[in-house]
């Protein structure tokens, strides 16, 4: 049955090695993280971890890969046993960090990753969440996802996405709704404002809005920031 999800966000930023002398800048944000994946894995019995890409994909546990094409050879994987001599540098950011918040929260977990497309609609995010559902409550384990989302791009001038008046309400929007477990809320985020302000995980967010469903939810607020003008949450959910 569905048990917990953890709730990070999928940036480059978050390994040490890819930014050196700035690490300490964003620190905050990785002990949360950290943290919140921990907290998953010693909660359920297993777990996967769902983010977005450009395309929904499955990726499994003996997948390998490494943060080479972001400066620096980091190689990471699905699972600790995973042979890392095929380290794959083009893998979706999103199973990238997944593989890296496994091995330094819970090396001794195999995490399987689920993509969705960013530019699903709201329909289809109901969808896989709902099926994700149906899986979990078929089996007599507990079951926790890792879901990687990151909020608007847009919120400072220096932000990657430049600077939209409108972000700062949205990602607020957001984030009280993820601190609150507001499935409604969440379900209902538009797409097209959504990516217009760089809200990259709006479709995962859909995703977990439709697997948590009604059900009561005791939530954790870890994190709230935008540190370099992108948007970011850390939090947990529990079904009651």
């Amino acid at each position: 049955m569905f048990r917990a999800a953890a709730l990070v966000p999928s940036p480059p930023l978050l390994v040490p090695e890819l930014m050196g002398a700035g690490a300490a800048r964003t620190a905050d944000l990785r002990t949360a993280a950290v943290g919140a994946t921990a907290h998953l894995a010693s909660t359920v019995d297993r777990w996967i971890a769902v983010g977005v890409d450009r395309v929904s994909s499955t990726y499994g546990t003996a997948t390998v890969g490494t943060f080479r094409g972001f400066g620096v050879d980091v190689v990471v994987s699905l699972s600790g046993g995973a042979a890392h001599s095929a380290a794959d540098p083009d893998l979706p950011l999103a199973v990238l960090i997944a593989g890296w918040l496994r091995g330094v929260a819970a090396p001794d977990a195999a995490v399987e990753v689920r993509t969705i497309a960013a530019d699903a609609s709201p329909g289809s995010c109901a969808e896989f969440g709902e099926q994700l559902r149906r899986e979990f409550d078929a089996s007599a384990e507990t079951w926790g996802v890792l879901l990687l989302a990151d909020g608007a791009n847009t919120l400072t001038p220096k932000a990657p996405g430049s600077f939209d008046e409108r972000a700062e309400g949205v990602q607020r929007s957001i984030d009280d709704a993820l601190a609150s477990a507001d499935v409604d809320a969440l379900a209902d985020l538009d797409p097209d404002l959504c990516a217009s302000l760089g809200v990259g995980g709006r479709a995962a967010w859909q995703v977990l809005a439709a697997l948590a469903g009604a059900d009561a939810t005791t939530t954790t607020e870890l994190y709230r920031g935008a540190p370099f003008g992108v948007g970011y949450f850390v939090g947990t959910w529990a079904r009651d």
